[in-house]
């Protein structure tokens, strides 16, 4: 019989449990890792933050357009973006400080002897310095720590007293916070990946990975629903139509990313200037071109295909295997942003590069756990929504 609370079932516990273990393990390898070689740590675990607070960001993006859209796909899903989006603070303050630890490791910019000796680094410190990153890293945290915690607290006096009014909050607040998401984002990703290299910029780097953010969280959203799809009470509630729209926002994601992609690419390529190609050059005429390959095959080609099918993305089990290849992906393509940077001649060999791979597993287990407990502590369904009804009709058809 269908819980009528629609409590989290036990085992999202017992899983997130599991991913704290596999987590703990992970991040000792790192630590074993550092005294191997420090610099392949520093860049593999920004690897790592960049993917999980990705996917943070994604949620909580996702979850404000729903609220301004009213989509059936958001209120079967609305509890994974809010679970999500709660790890961003504190958790992501927390995960943020190894970063700082490693900035001299890590960017170029904070080494004061490079910029002594680099008139552009100069002409750019005002800007690019250590505490002025710190401080606008923090402001960034202030404000999705305030979006998420508004978006929260309204949904869930919603649940208490089924007040139209909050649905209305929401919705007022998530148009501005869409906004102030994008600009945000745009200049942490300008901050913590572009900056890598103080030499190249690209005025469409920070819609390039908000786009890539947006494939992360519907992913993950595709790969949970399916999860608690198969047990009660989410296996009364999500259908195939459900799936349906989930893949065909995961469809719509994929052609995003590659037309920004691809658009940074042929802008930057045609300009054949002394101060952008250098960045594509790293990457296409060292090992990281067969990344560059994969990316293409396996980020782009490979889902698109796929997901032009509508049987395919009826079917739960085969949109999971999708979305799980599409979030592999993602880390992928974060390894290729930043892995070959400049001020380095450092490049990941097979004494290093398996921390790419550990770094990922030991910050998402802490990650997922944290995810989990946050997904226990609501129903999964926003009970007293307006909405609901009609989103739940698709499991009459």
């Amino acid at each position: 019989m269908m819980n009528p609370s629609y409590n989290a079932p036990a085992e999202v516990g017992r899983l997130g449990q599991r991913a704290l273990i596999v987590g703990v393990v992970g991040l000792a390898l790192c630590v074993a890792g550092y005294f191997v070689d420090k610099d392949q740590f520093f860049r593999s675990y920004l690897v790592a933050f960049v993917f999980w607070m990705g996917i943070a960001l994604g949620c909580l993006a996702l979850m404000m357009v729903q609220y301004l859209s009213s989509g059936a796909w958001g209120i079967v899903t609305r509890r994974i973006f809010e679970a999500a989006s709660k790890t961003i603070v504190p958790l992501g303050v927390i995960l943020f400080l190894p970063v700082v630890f490693g900035m001299h490791s890590l960017y170029h910019w904070a080494d004061a002897e490079a910029v002594a000796a680099d008139p552009i680094l100069q002409h750019k410190q005002p800007y690019l310095n250590v505490p002025f990153f710190i401080a606008r890293t923090l402001i960034y945290f202030l404000v999705w720590w305030l979006l998420t915690t508004f978006l929260s607290r309204w949904s869930q006096r919603q649940d208490e007293s089924g007040d139209l009014m909050w649905k209305q909050r929401m919705a007022n607040l998530s148009g501005p916070g869409v906004l102030i998401y994008g600009l945000t984002m745009t200049f942490a990703a300008f901050d913590w990946v572009m900056s890598l290299d103080p030499h190249w910029y690209s005025t469409i780097f920070g819609l390039l990975l908000i786009a890539g953010q947006g494939i992360s969280a519907m992913a993950f959203a595709i790969i949970v629903s399916v999860i608690l799809s198969r047990r009660e009470p989410m296996s009364h509630v999500l259908r195939s139509s459900h799936f349906h729209d989930l893949g065909k926002l995961l469809l719509a994601m994929v052609m995003l990313w590659a037309y920004f992609s691809y658009s940074q690419l042929v802008i930057i390529w045609s300009g054949n200037l002394p101060e952008e190609i250098p960045w594509y050059l790293r990457r296409f005429t060292t090992g990281y071109k067969w990344v560059g390959i994969a990316l293409l095959a396996l980020q782009f080609a490979l889902p698109f295909c796929l997901l032009l099918s509508r049987d395919l993305k009826r079917n739960a089990r085969r949109l999971f295997w999708i979305a799980l290849l599409v979030i592999v992906t993602r880390i992928i393509d974060l390894v290729w942003l930043i892995g070959p940077q400049v001020g380095s001649t450092h490049q990941a060999g097979a004494a290093g590069a398996w921390m790419y791979i550990v770094a990922p597993i030991g910050l998402g287990g802490i990650w997922l756990w944290f995810f989990s407990r946050s997904l226990q502590s609501r129903p999964l369904l926003p009970i007293k929504d307006p909405d609901l009804a009609s989103a739940l009709a698709a499991t009459q058809h």
